[in-house]
């Protein structure tokens, strides 16, 4: 299940097959509920009040801010530490929900972090991006810029190359026609 505020993002996951519902609805019936969006009460004080028993929330998106801890805490008569990184939360109807990591990003506070063949492309990624502004600095203007694409690529290409894939590429044929307006219906 989905929950979206973005009606470009709800269709697409909605095209890709999930389940797409408003938050309350989703937190009635959920199992385990992953926070993954970057902005704060994502789980709030509503959404904790009709979690099922034994509903397991994280976050993996910002801080410790998508989920309304405060409030999961105001609501509990009880809090025990199950393990290492799970917390059992008792409410007063006895049902119990469990929060991973405090609610902090549960990769990061609860694991390893990112595995090394995901962060060589993000070094990669930052490294290409400082050689380019300080080649390219003097002419930029202040503000946010993409990486450029083709630093995208050519990290994706060695990334490939370094794991074995080979992949195709357009023939002249082919540039030529995507670049022509000419043809088509």
């Amino acid at each position: 299940v989905v929950t979206e505020v973005n009606p470009v993002r709800a269709i697409e996951a909605t095209m890709d097959g999930y389940r797409v519902m408003p938050m309350l609805e989703a937190a009635k019936t959920a199992d385990i509920i992953v926070t993954t969006t970057g902005n704060i009460h994502i789980v709030d004080a509503n959404h904790l009040e009709v979690l099922k028993d034994r509903a397991v929330i994280a976050n993996s998106g910002h801080f410790n801010v998508e989920i309304n801890i405060p409030a999961l805490e105001a609501k509990a008569v009880a809090k025990r530490r199950m393990r290492e990184f799970v917390d059992e939360y008792t409410y007063p109807d006895g049902r119990r929900v469990y929060l991973l990591g405090e609610g902090r990003l549960i990769n990061l506070a609860a694991a390893e972090g990112h595995p090394a063949s995901v962060m060589d492309m993000s070094f990669a990624n930052q490294a290409l991006c400082a050689e380019y502004v300080a080649q390219e600095g003097r002419g930029l203007q202040r503000k946010v810029y993409k990486v450029p694409e083709h630093i995208d690529k050519d990290i994706a290409r060695l990334k490939l190359s370094s794991m074995g894939v080979q992949i195709d590429e357009l023939t002249a044929e082919q540039e030529q026609y995507l670049a022509a307006w000419e043809a088509g219906t």
